[in-house]
């Protein structure tokens, strides 16, 4: 199971050793100078060969200056001024880049206004440079992390983009301005990548008494930790001796409360900042067309499931990844006086497939009623109607970086989020994987069956395993897909010794379950540090 890789050679090329002849050499001997070369006769000195630098062609001369090449002297004084800009534009395009590429990725309108800001050269205020953190589960804190500094180099200051996982207590002693854009996890949670952070480095106070400091803390009111880690975030760092510019900043339901966003964007300003309200505001939603619905689990003593397919009217909208999320505005059926909303829904299908697709668990509500967004997608919207989406980036979920194996983990409607991972494994030929998948019943819950069937033929699955929770109570055997976990762990310490990723997919219960059996595997210490390496992650909902 172990991947094997090498490492690449250098891509520069050496530059050679001047050598030496001795006196008695009977070997002719050759010196270069920058213009003029030539070889002599080693007993009497008379020159054999002239060669004059200028004579040479145009490929010649610059495979003999290259250094001159790369810092701009062969060009002279333009060449010059033209790697000194460049140079200092470096910062920004490295953000354009990255604001180009969640443009095409989710089609942002302000990732497209903020590439171009990015373009104008940074200017440093006084040689500071401010660092940017996030701590991001699904995403969005990243991306408000990225609009953070593309904000900052528009009005010419320098930012640096990182993960807050990144950061150690030097670095933390080094900086001298850290904005921190945060999000709460589960309940009153850090987001997996800065749970390292959070146990190695908040347990007690540091000495930061340089530091300046801003957090952003996302959240949602609906848990009772509302924003928990960013505002024990921002209490470690006041007791660490750092000195807040402005007071804790707290956004209800990330990139919607517009509210918030407008405080954090005065904030930037004050730090020489500029960036036009519109480039904060969510990207809007587009209308999709609900082409078809399948009831997969007739039958089932759960929920029903629904097989939810949308295409969009225009193809350039398929551009997505997999572990990404669609983001459904759901309305009401006549009568029904509930307000539209958004729902967010993982992507079980690739680009390729040529529509999203998802999978539709029912909620039935105390008054009979069906849950507002899964009874429109599922029963009350008309086939050929339109449905209002956006694709949103969930860059905590996406592949890995590097080909490796993975262990996929879900139950429920979390195999979506796993589908489209094993559909883009599929493309890349990417192995081997193993899935572990819980659902209730064995008759009825038997989701994309074929398709599992047919990948585990080919071998892009190496091992599949199905636990149903409501099969025959007289039998024993595992019910849940922890209990596969509990009964393999030596089969799991052996992926993970040979570089498997673990990505987890569902409802938060179980991805608690999990966790804990993972920890009791292979250490809290070292599922941490997997989580911040980016080789254990977690979509739940």
């Amino acid at each position: 199971m172990a991947v094997a890789s090498t490492a690449p050679s250098s891509p520069f090329p050496r530059t050679p050793r001047r050598r030496c002849a001795s006196a008695t050499s009977t070997s002719a001997r050759r010196t270069t100078a920058p213009s003029t070369s030539f070889s002599s006769t080693p007993t009497t000195g008379a020159a054999r060969k002239v060669t004059r630098f200028d004579d040479l062609p145009l490929g010649r001369k610059l495979m003999q200056a290259m250094v001159a090449v790369h810092r701009g002297a062969f060009f002279g004084l333009p060449g010059r001024i033209l790697v000194m800009t460049g140079a200092a534009l470096l910062p920004g395009f490295f953000i354009t880049g990255w604001l180009l590429y969640l443009d095409r990725r989710r089609g942002g309108r302000a990732a497209r206004v903020l590439a171009k800001a990015a373009k104008r050269p940074a200017r440093p205020a006084g040689g500071e440079e401010i660092l940017v953190a996030f701590a991001s589960q699904t995403g969005t804190a990243e991306q408000l992390a990225w609009r953070t500094a593309a904000a900052l180099v528009e009005g010419g200051r320098v930012a640096r983009v990182t993960s807050l996982a990144s950061l150690d207590a030097d670095a933390l002693a080094r900086a001298d301005l850290l904005l921190v854009v945060a999000a709460t996890y589960g309940e009153g949670e850090p987001p997996d990548a800065a749970r390292a952070f959070a146990r190695k480095l908040m347990d007690r106070p540091l000495d930061l008494p340089r530091l300046r400091y801003a957090v952003l803390a996302l959240g949602d009111s609906a848990h009772a930790d509302f924003c928990a880690f960013g505002r024990r975030l921002d209490a470690w760092l006041r007791a660490s001796g750092s000195r807040a510019v402005c007071d804790l900043t707290v956004v209800d339901g990330g990139e919607r409360d517009a509210l918030a966003l407008a405080r954090w964007r005065e904030v930037l300003t004050a730090l020489g900042a500029a960036a036009p309200a519109e480039t904060w505001s969510a990207d809007h939603h587009e209308p999709w067309v609900l082409t078809a619905r399948e009831h997969l689990n007739p039958g089932s003593p759960g929920g029903e499931t629904w097989r939810v397919v949308l295409t969009p009217p225009d193809p350039a909208r398929l551009v997505w990844t997999a572990g990404d999320i669609a983001e459904v505005v759901a309305r009401a059926p006549d009568g029904d006086d509930r307000s539209p909303a958004p729902r967010d829904y993982s992507i079980a299908s690739l680009p390729s497939e040529g529509h999203v697709e998802l999978l539709v668990r029912q909620s039935v509500l105390p008054d009979g009623r069906l849950g507002l967004a899964s009874g429109w997608l599922t029963r009350h919207a008309p086939l050929g109607s339109s449905v209002p989406m956006r694709l949103r980036a969930n860059t905590n979920f996406h592949p890995p970086r590097q080909a490796r194996p993975m262990i996929l983990i879900g139950a429920g409607t979390g195999l979506a989020g796993l589908r489209g991972h094993l559909a883009h494994r599929a493309e890349r030929s990417l192995t081997p994987t193993w899935l572990i998948f819980g659902e209730r019943s064995p008759r009825a819950d038997r989701y994309y069956a074929d398709a599992l069937e047919a990948w585990l033929a080919s071998g892009v699955l190496r091992r599949l395993d199905r636990v149903f929770s409501r099969e025959d109570q007289r039998r024993e055997g595992p019910r849940y897909v922890q209990d596969i976990l509990t009964r393999n762990p030596h089969v799991v310490r052996q992926w993970v010794d040979d570089d498997a990723a673990i990505f987890v997919c569902g409802g938060l219960a179980m991805a608690a379950a999990v966790d804990r059996v993972l920890a009791s595997i292979l250490g809290r210490e070292r599922l941490d540090d997997l989580a911040a390496a980016g080789r254990y992650r977690r979509d739940i909902y």
